[in-house]
């Protein structure tokens, strides 16, 4: 029986001397405790040494898909063919495809692996020809160039360049931003005028490091940097400027400043043109898909190319939102849709209903995009611009509405207008700075007259009530009083009837003056109390 083993340094081929001791299983490990002992059992019939170690990569990789190598297939028809013997194999896939391409005997056992693992122990003693050292720094090579593939990892493929990239352009932009704040705010007192006149903040500190002092605008020709109009509206303004006047020096120092304001533009601008040649290169899809920008932004919050494609599409979707989310979380409020994938362009052109849609759809085709260049072989970035075009459909039937095509005369019928997104535009009410009331207090002459004719009109109106009024009480308090007479003179001739004394007859007569004057003071009371209310009212 021969035995197929494969080194890092090449493929082995021995041949079992002694088989009867090869039966005991757990046993066997004993025969090969020494490299004597070893020699008994098995014996070197052929060795294939590889050439360099990009051979032995091919022929590992061969093995691994479960392929017979070029090599290999010499090596086993040059030497198993001629034998006609069966061939012990440690993977029996590969034994499988041997036995199908050659048409030999393959043999796959717990026994050849116990086999196996007796040779690997005592290599060394039995491949004569190979130092340790040699096979060491085989095995290593090897091992290294075995897990790149594996990774299909290329040396091309460095998102290292790319996150360190992107954070210099950050860091650019906020010391451009401090540098040209710094240059406006000083040389604003020496020409104040400028700043508002020329908005681009590269050119302003162009045209300070050609003239400098605002003495020199009127000689200084500004055309190669100004349009005509604003260049003649920036000598209008030097001339009749409300700037202090600044040494020689202070000029120097601001032209220093300017100067290295436009060389750091020039290197971002640079460092920009970089960043995109390396997204290109490194990630075409991601690229195509969210942009350079956002997609090295996202690689570098990731920290690789490969931690970002083992995410899941809404991990990417919310990544940069991470303080937003936990916030959220904890308030048990509505989490946020999007973090750094809110900058592409498929959202920045959504309306704000839409957004949170199309950040979702962007994420799950952005993940297949990020996967596809970490792990795929070609390099184009055709899939992304196919997921980019469905995305784009897409949008446009979320803003249009779904508005299907109808054929013939309901055409006419259904036609809609396509929805456009207009935003409110709020314009600025100043009369809410006032904390003055909006009508003065001093009221007119004329108005005040006004006022009194219609207060003396609503008085004569009340008194001629009032009047009227006091008419009807008096009539009616007559009319008591008669009634009142009439009932005493009743009740005297009745008792005049029954006493027929003379002091008894004086006796109502003396009643009646107090009967009639209580029963005359009280409407007189009456008519004092309403006297009283009308001169208060």
């Amino acid at each position: 029986m021969l035995v197929l083993f494969e080194t890092s340094v090449g493929y082995a081929i021995f041949k079992v001397l002694n088989e009867k001791k090869l039966q005991e299983v757990d046993s066997l490990w004993k025969e090969f405790e020494t490299p004597e002992k070893a020699n008994k059992i098995v014996k070197l019939k052929h060795f294939e040494k590889f050439q360099d170690t990009a051979e032995a990569l091919a022929a590992f990789t061969a093995l691994m898909e479960g392929k017979i190598n070029k090599q290999l297939k010499k090596v086993l028809k040059k030497i198993v063919k001629e034998a006609h013997e069966p061939l012990a194999v440690a993977d029996a896939k590969l034994g499988g495809v041997i036995k199908e391409k050659l048409n030999l005997s393959c043999i796959h056992s717990p026994l050849v692996n116990e086999l196996m693992r007796g040779i690997r122990s005592q290599m060394d003693g039995l491949i004569p020809g190979v130092e340790p050292r040699e096979m060491a720094a085989m095995c290593l090579g090897l091992a290294h160039s075995l897990s790149r593939y594996r990774l299909k990892f290329s040396a091309d493929k460095v998102d290292t360049m790319i996150v360190q990239a992107i954070s210099l352009l950050d860091d650019l932009d906020k010391e451009l931003n401090n540098y040209i704040m710094r240059c406006r705010e000083w040389y604003g007192w020496h020409f104040p005028e400028l700043g508002k006149i020329i908005s681009d903040n590269l050119t302003y500190c162009k045209c300070l490091q050609k003239v400098g002092d605002r003495k020199n605008y009127a000689s200084a020709t500004l055309s190669e940097l100004l349009p005509e109009e604003v260049e003649a509206e920036v000598k209008a303004a030097a001339e009749i400027s409300m700037g202090t006047e600044v040494s020689e020096e202070d000029i120097c120092n601001i032209l220093h400043l300017c100067t290295q304001v436009i060389e750091i533009s020039e290197y971002r601008t640079q460092l920009y043109e970089y960043l995109q040649n390396r997204m290109m290169a490194i990630a075409p899809n991601v690229t195509v898909m969210v942009g350079e920008l956002v997609g090295a932004r996202l690689i570098a919050h990731a920290g690789s190319l490969l931690n970002l494609a083992k995410h899941a599409a809404s991990t990417v979707q919310i990544l940069g939102a991470e303080k937003a989310l936990f916030r959220a979380l904890k308030s048990r409020r509505d989490t946020p849709k999007y973090g750094l994938i809110y900058h592409a362009s498929l959202v920045g052109q959504t309306s704000p209903k839409h957004k949170g849609k199309i950040s979702r759809m962007l994420a799950a085709k952005t993940v297949l995009a990020i996967r596809y260049d970490a792990f795929g072989e070609d390099s184009s970035s055709a899939m992304g611009v196919e997921n980019r075009a469905k995305l784009e459909a897409r949008l446009r039937t979320l803003e249009d509405r779904g508005i299907r095509k109808i054929s013939g005369t309901g055409k006419a019928l259904a036609k809609a207008e396509k929805y456009e997104h207009k935003s409110e535009v709020k314009t600025y009410d100043p009369s809410g700075d006032s904390t003055l009331p909006t009508c003065s207090k001093k009221r007119k002459i004329e108005q005040v007259d006004k006022e009194d004719e219609v207060v003396e009109k609503k008085a004569k109106k009340a008194k001629v009530k009032i009047k009227v009024e006091e008419e009807e009480e008096v009539v009616e308090v007559e009319e008591d009083v008669v009634e009142v007479v009439e009932e005493q003179e009743t009740s005297v001739k009745k008792k005049k009837k029954k006493d027929k004394k003379k002091h008894i007859k004086e006796e109502p007569l003396s009643e009646e003056e107090p009967c009639t004057s209580t029963a005359i003071a009280s409407p007189e009371k009456k008519k004092k109390k309403k006297k009283k209310r009308v001169n208060e009212d």
